[in-house]
């Protein structure tokens, strides 16, 4: 069973509440785009996703030369004149245009990959 019936499964023991369901969507989108900006480094982790409609998530985390572990986390804002940034919870910065360029093509090709390997695949699943 794909993950995407186990999404939608019409069985009361396993009907979601919404906000279970917009959890879960998201963290599959977060999941078939996980190699957005290239493979999984070594002892590491990225994810990239939509938390909510004007706030996107990028973590990393990951292991320098020395065998220290890393860890940042950053929150975008998408707000309509300006995109800002927060750090690990840091103060928020406009991004620059080469910034804003970044983010564009990540976003632009996270929607295309959710698109592409779930939504699409789950409607020519359920046409009648």
């Amino acid at each position: 069973m794909n993950i995407i019936t186990q999404f939608f499964k019409n069985n009361p023991s396993r009907q979601k509440t919404a906000a279970q369901l917009d959890h879960d969507l998201m963290t599959f989108e977060a999941k078939v785009n996980e190699e957005l900006f290239g493979p999984q480094p070594q002892g590491g982790k990225r994810e990239f996703f939509c938390l909510d409609e004007h706030t996107w998530i990028w973590y990393e985390e990951w292991i320098d030369d020395a065998g220290d572990k890393h860890q940042v986390t950053t929150r975008y804002i998408v707000r309509p004149k300006e995109i800002v940034k927060s750090q690990n919870g840091g103060a928020y910065h406009r991004l620059t245009l080469d910034e804003a360029e970044n983010f564009k093509h990540a976003v632009d090709s996270y929607i295309a990959t959710s698109q592409k390997e779930i939504y699409q695949k789950f409607a020519a699943a359920h046409q009648n």
